[in-house]
Order: structure tokens, then sequence, then C-alpha cells
């Protein structure tokens, strides 16, 4: 029947009887809920209508049947990507009664995400440019196996805005930000401009690309040294360089866009004044396609190893809970900014003095996300999913706090004795550690065979305590129970940190490494050399009653006892 809407005059058909407004309501909707409306119910504006498909909570829209169910919205993703992240996104998937489809190059058939999926597609050779990075071929992937949603995990193909557009055009849900967002924040440039336009503080520095060696002369000399050379396009470090005078500046600037060409497609370089002494504190944020935006509190990522982060901890033990509440609220303001959609990071730095700039905006799922999951009590892969399915977040930030505190250590396969070089390798025994408060996402088992091709991250160890304290002393007890073997691993490095006094006493800033590098490289004890000689000496002993099981077996035809073998090879690890 007809209607007329009270606020504006405007004429349209609508089955309701109660009418609060048309086009002009403020009910919002996402993209497909417009569309649907748009397509079926084209005369339809009332309040009613709106707020039924926004809500997706009612079986019928004018009379006709129509429903968003939580269940039936999402029923089948395809992650792409591949180790521990993978595997972490699929639980949450099994969860939720959400099918999972892996994908994996050559170099990963055996590898553990593409076990534990439903389904697993081969996706092209072991370089990630063949496989993990190639587009195409994970929208063939997604196509063939009828997968709704891609979630694109952290690295590889997580912050591609064509790759996010590919999925638009596809019809296939991309769990993450719009394409436009992706590109705002992820030129840097582009974000310091929207963050000053939010009222967001930023590193004084230059707001257009460099044009020559000559313009970053005299910006520098202006600025004042140290200066940080950034690639606009850059992340992990890479197209970063520090300038301490201005015979450096030449050479930095052109080893800066070569390595940021060469990386990222892209030699754009910008300047910004070097904060001395910063802490590296980043706020994870939440926000949905409603214009809803919360956050979930701070992570301290300042143990860093160049610009490459190795320990984690939330909450920050150098923020004032004045301080954790401005940045929060800034935070907030930055996500609003670029009407940002779906899980996502602020970096800031904070200076000796507790001054705080925006660093830049990681617009997907953080590898330290974990910390954030523990203290606050959100499963983020969950709160992803259900935001891209079009759901308005039921977090508010008044219910949110931090309980306790959480560290999280990165488990690599390196020789930290040799410059941190990558150890691929078979693991021949693995023993993780268990108990209370403690969390290992990761992708490894006995046998597998570490590849060389990808990033040597194995894992992440997590716990979780009552405070900052017990935490530490948790995290000592399961790097001591942790034990790989078959390769070189950090976990002796992680557990000197442990013990490094600036650490323990939460004084530290991205300069911690750098200091204490000589204490981080040698044994902080006599335990160390005793506990190898230990496991020498215990393995010398299981060689030998190897070969006294051989010539008993030559002896009487007898088989060697595979149990007798496998407690042999747990003795020498003592659990």
């Amino acid at each position: 029947m007809k209607k007329v809407c009270p606020r504006c005059g405007a004429t349209f058909e609508c089955m309701h009887d109660r009418i609060l407004s048309c086009h002009c309501a403020t009910v919002r909707l996402n993209e497909q809920q417009r569309a649907y409306l748009q397509k079926n119910y084209p005369g339809c504006l009332c309040h009613d209508c709106l707020t039924a498909v926004k809500e997706g909570i009612v079986m019928d829209v004018c009379g006709v049947p129509f429903a968003i169910n939580r269940r039936t919205m999402i029923k089948k993703v395809l992650i792409a990507n591949r180790g521990e992240i993978a595997v972490r996104v699929m639980r949450s998937c099994k969860e939720m009664g959400i099918r999972t489809v892996a994908v994996y190059s050559e170099a990963d058939r055996a590898a553990r995400h593409v076990m534990y999926a439903d389904e697993a597609c081969l996706i092209g050779p072991a370089a990630s440019r063949d496989s993990y990075l190639n587009i195409e071929n994970i929208i063939r992937a997604a196509r063939q196996h009828e997968a709704d949603a891609i979630h694109p995990g952290y690295g590889f193909l997580s912050e591609n805005a064509d790759f996010a557009r590919r999925c638009k055009e596809e019809g296939i849900i991309f769990i993450g930000p719009s394409a436009e967002t992706m590109e705002a924040m992820g030129d840097k440039i582009s974000a310091r401009k929207h963050m000053i336009a939010a009222g967001v503080p930023v590193v004084p520095g230059t707001e257009q690309p460099l044009q020559s060696a000559e313009e970053a002369v005299m910006i520098c000399n202006k600025i004042g040294y140290p200066v940080m050379l950034k690639a606009s396009m850059g992340g992990g470090g890479k197209g970063m360089r520090l300038i301490h005078s201005e015979d450096e500046v030449v050479e930095a600037y052109n080893t800066a866009r070569s390595e940021s060409m060469s990386a990222f497609g892209d030699d754009t370089v910008y300047l910004e004044k070097f904060v001395e002494e910063p802490h590296h504190i980043e706020f994870q944020v939440l926000g949905d396609n409603h214009g809803n935006v919360i956050h979930l509190f701070d992570r301290e990522c300042s143990v860093q190893r160049r610009n490459q982060k190795i320990v984690e901890e939330s909450p920050s033990p150098f923020l004032t809970p004045e301080l954790r509440r401005e940045m929060g609220e800034k935070a907030v303001a930055a996500a609003k900014a670029v009407n940002y959609s779906g899980a996502g990071t602020i970096e800031f730095l904070v200076d000796k003095h507790r001054h705080f700039y925006f660093l830049e905006m990681n617009t997907r799922l953080q590898v330290e996300h974990p910390i954030t999951e523990e203290v606050v009590g959100v499963d983020l892969v969950k709160e992803q999913i259900m935001i891209a399915a079009g759901y308005p977040l039921h977090l508010k930030q008044e219910d949110l706090f931090q309980r306790g505190h959480a560290i999280e250590c990165r488990i690599c396969a390196e020789d930290t004795e040799n410059n941190f070089m990558p150890s691929p390798g078979i693991i021949k025994l693995l023993a993780e550690p268990n108990g209370i408060g403690v969390r290992i996402d990761s992708y490894v088992y006995e046998g597998y065979e570490i590849p060389i091709y990808y990033d040597p991250m194995i894992g992440k160890l997590i716990v979780w305590a009552t405070n900052r304290q017990y935490a530490i002393e948790r995290m000592r007890r399961v790097l001591y129970e942790y034990k790989i073997t078959g390769l070189k691993t950090n976990l002796t490095y992680l557990k000197r940190i442990m013990h490094n006094p600036d650490f323990v006493k939460g004084e530290y800033n991205t300069l911690f490494i750098e200091k204490n590098s000589r204490m981080l490289q040698r044994p902080n004890s006599n335990n160390e050399e005793i506990e190898n000689i230990a496991m020498i000496a215990a393995y010398i002993d299981y060689l030998m009653n190897l070969e006294e099981n051989s010539a008993t077996q030559s002896s009487d035809g007898r088989p060697i006892s595979r149990w007798r073998e496998f407690g042999l090879q747990k003795g020498v690890l003592r659990i």
C-alpha cells in the first residue's frame, strides 16, 4: 500500500503499518544488505524493512521470507595462508560449524594445515610468488571448492588491495577490510594524512614522497638528526634506514628505494623524525559495517631485532592508566577516520617522556594477537568472521577490560649463534609444554621437515597469569620444557630474555636487543652447560642401548622393541 514518510514526505510502497522514516532513516546498511533491498524491494524504504535487513533476525520483510542466519551466512572458508595461522583460523571455524579449505604449495603437501582442513587444494610450486602470492590460483581454488569466504591470515596477500578487490568481483566474502581502506592505510604517506585529519598525533616528517636525494638532504637538515627514512609501502623493517648525519643521506636514500622496489614493487620513500628510546606499542581495534569501532587495549612489542618482533606482552608495563585510555581513544578515532571494518592494529611509538605518535596501521590480524585474546577474552578470528558476514559488533567498549598478564614468544627455526640464519630441517623429536595458562599456536610435528622457502617461525608460545611476575615465571618454566631436536631454534635465546634484568623490571624499549646483545648471546649460567653435558651423556647412553639391542637381535632373531626405543628417545629429553 502507498505510504508517506512523516520525516521527508516521500511516497513509497510498504506492507508494514508502523512507519518511522524512509530513505532518510538513520539505519545504516552494509553493501550486501543494500544490494538485497534494492534488488527485491526497490520501493520499500521504511524503518522496519531497513532494520529487518540490517539485523537479519526476522523471517520476512514486507511479507516475503528472508533471513540472514549466522550459521548459514558463511558455510565454508578458504584460508589463503599456511603454517600456524592457517591452523589457528581453522580451529575457530570448526567451533563455529564452518567448513574449511586449505591451500598448499608443493612444499607443503604434508603440512599440518592441509591435514587439519576439511578440504585441500594444491595451488602451485614451492615459491611463494607461484602459490601463496598467486591471486588467480587462490581465487580458482575458492571457486572450485565453492567457498563462501576467504580468510587471508597475515603476511602473503593479507594486505593486498587487489586481492580483496578480486574477491569482491567473484562474489566471495573477503574476511578483512575493503580494498579502499587497505590502500588508504597501506600507503604510509596517505595514512599520515588521514591521521592528521583525525587529530591523531604523528611523528614530524614529510607529507609528500621524496623526489630526489637532494630534497632528502634538505629536509633532513631542516628536521634535525637523527631521521628515519621509510618506504611508503613498507613493513617488517624493509626499506627503512636510520640516518645520523648528512653524509649518510644519499646512500640511505638510494638503498632504501632499491630495497623497497624489490620487496614491494614501489620505490616511494618519505622521512620522519627519529623518536629516540621509543616503545613500540600497538592497540587492537575491531570495526563493523555499521559504524561501530572499539579497541581491545594495548600490546608492548619493543623486544625487536632488526625491526622484527621477538617477544610481546599485554598489558604494556610502560603505560599509565591515563595514557592507555588516551591512546585507546586515538586508536578508535584512527580506525573511524578510514571507516575501518574487521580486525586491525594501530601502532604507536611512545618516547621516554610518554609522548605518543602514530606509526602505522596493519589492516589484518597480527602475529601477536593471541596475547590480546588471552587478556581480554575475545576470539578475534570469530569476530572477524561475524563482521565479514554483516553482523554488528556485539561487544561494547565499556564492557571490555584487561584481565591478568600475557606474554608471547616467537619460536623460530634459526641459528642464534650464527647471525640468526634460518635453520630448516627435519624435526626429530618434539616435546611441547603444557599446564595452566599455556597456549601453543604451532603447525609442526615430529618428522615434519621445515621448508626453506618460507618464514622460519614455526610457532608461538603464549602464557597467561594473574600478574606480570607470574607470567614471566611461567614463561621460564615452559621454555625449559619445550624441546625440539633435529634443527636449531631460538629457545635458548628466549630463555635469556626472560632472565634479563631489564626485561624482568619492565624497563626496556626498542633498543633492548642492541643494548643487551652480548648478554643474550652467551649462556647466562653454568646450569645451561651442565644441562647440555647431561643431554650428551644421555644420548650416548641411548646409542649404546641401541647397539646392545642390535646385538641381541642378531643372536636370537627377536625384533627390537619399538616401545623400548621410544622410551629411550624420550629419556634423552627427560620427559
